[in-house]
């Protein structure tokens, strides 16, 4: 046996714990779930459920970090898939760990606890952190909301995904960083305001490449209803499809093999300036073409606003 060393660790100039928790057993009746910050249990988290109860043991049961909420309710923030086995087992009260939180320092507080101890997706971390109102989701949210774009919190197959739907919230997140939001909000708009409106159609790679594309060319991407037109004759899901064949005859990555193909088809259906208008624009003072959106404010609870039209 050893102690407890702290022996080539530095100690943090200042802590904020917040007040100290309680222990104590709470009647499993008297514990909720939040659905703003909580993953569903379904798939590997029921077999998580499963293994739980079927292995049973106090030794291995960590008490549950529960807040108080209204109505004389608990709100688990930790420890909903053990409460779950618990319940299939027959118990009906947990050992929890009761500590004073806001509803966003909840959300902070689950993810943090499941973002280092368990794997969780993306969704679901953003969905926790948009919550908490971490900057970086609230952005992320305003500009598919601009888009029309719902981010899903959890997987859901694409057969059961309504249009505008996505799960391809890693995808979303790169671009906003690397393109900016005027470039991401038009890509995704391409998909949700044109015939390409269709489930399973805003993937991470279709949402790359258009990034990629419109990136390359701003005047493409500043086009206006031209370019939803163009989109309309553009059959994203087929060169999505026809872009594995293609990665492999190119030696390329399946991004970079549906970007060539949307920018030949745009390259097509566009017109290309002419001689007047790059004179003119090389004559003119550099400005920006494009307006700064307007982001509307959104909610943790919903990041539903009105999309940009693509008809006046």
């Amino acid at each position: 046996m050893r102690p407890i060393s702290t022996e080539g660790f530095q100690k943090p100039n200042s802590i904020s714990a917040g007040a100290a928790p309680m222990l104590q057993w709470l009647k499993i009746v008297d514990l909720v779930v939040d659905p703003a910050y909580q993953r569903p249990i379904v798939g590997k988290g029921r077999r998580n459920v499963d293994r739980i109860a079927r292995a049973f043991s106090w030794s291995c049961f960590a008490p549950v970090v529960v807040s108080p909420v209204e109505g004389g309710k608990f709100a688990v923030i930790d420890g909903q898939h053990r409460t779950t086995a618990a319940v299939l087992v027959g118990l009906d009260s947990v050992p929890c760990q009761v500590v004073i939180a806001a509803k966003e320092e909840q959300a902070a507080a689950f993810k943090a606890i499941n973002g280092i101890t368990t794997p969780i997706s993306r969704m679901a971390l953003h969905a926790a952190a948009l919550v908490a109102n971490e900057p970086w989701a609230v952005q992320l949210a305003e500009a598919c909301a601009c888009a029309e774009v719902e981010l899903l919190r959890y997987p859901v197959p694409t057969n059961m995904q309504s249009p505008g739907q996505t799960m391809a919230v890693g995808a979303i997140t790169h671009c906003l960083k690397r393109y900016g939001k005027d470039t991401l909000i038009t890509a995704l708009q391409c998909v949700t305001q044109t015939v390409n409106n269709t489930p399973g159609c805003l993937s991470a790679r279709t949402i790359k490449a258009l990034c990629d594309v419109l990136d390359g060319n701003r005047r493409w991407r500043d086009g206006g209803t031209a370019l939803f037109e163009a989109f309309d004759a553009i059959d994203l899901a087929d060169i999505q499809d026809r872009s594995a064949v293609e990665a492999v005859t190119k030696k390329v990555g399946r991004v970079q093999a549906m970007a060539d193909c949307i920018r030949s088809e745009l390259t097509r259906l566009l017109p290309p300036e002419t001689a007047a208008e790059n004179s003119r624009a090389a004559n003119e003072t550099p400005t920006r073409k494009r307006q700064a959106f307007d982001f509307p404010r959104v909610s943790p609870e919903s990041s539903g606003a009105a999309p940009l039209s693509r008809r006046p």
